[in-house]
């Protein structure tokens, strides 16, 4: 017989995460002042339009390529998705000027705020499309996190 979990359970614990991922850090899997908004918020418009090397793409390519993320993983979680999304135009970002950067990163943080609330206004969970996609953005998320400090590393040694 299979177990089920409560949505409160889950919600509770997915949205600690989406948060430390986001906006501040619990201590649940990142470091104090690490999470994405404040990592960003200590990077210049010069730091962002940097790339770690030839091959790689801007800081501000990154994040634009998390905004884009989250706003197609909406589209999948309300499964109102109508085309196949343009991955590799959610890259095309190189050097940005200090208006560019403000703007990437308030596209980023209305994008998180619309999808959080949108997952918050889920009336149930019993959704693969949801439970994958909240799950999918806090990998994601994570991933490029790690990725953007990272190439800090490089850029400010």
């Amino acid at each position: 017989m299979a177990q089920t979990i409560s949505t409160e359970l889950f919600t509770t614990n997915l949205y600690a995460l989406l948060t430390e991922a986001f906006e501040s850090v619990y201590g649940i899997f990142l470091d104090k002042g690490t999470s994405l908004f404040e990592t960003l918020a200590g990077i210049t418009a010069e730091e962002a339009s940097r790339a770690t090397s030839g091959r790689c793409a801007t800081l501000a390519a990154q994040v634009n390529h998390v905004r884009f993320y989250l706003d197609v993983l909406e589209k999948y979680m309300l499964r109102t998705a109508t085309e196949r999304a343009d991955w590799p135009s959610s890259w095309q970002v190189g050097a940005v000027t200090e208006e560019e950067w403000a703007r990437l990163k308030w596209e980023l943080r209305e994008s998180y705020t619309r999808v959080r609330g949108v997952m918050e206004g889920f009336d149930s969970w019993d959704d693969d499309n949801r439970i994958g996609g909240a799950m999918a953005i806090v990998v994601h998320t994570a991933h490029h996190l790690g990725e953007i400090r990272q190439m800090l590393c490089g850029i400010r040694s």
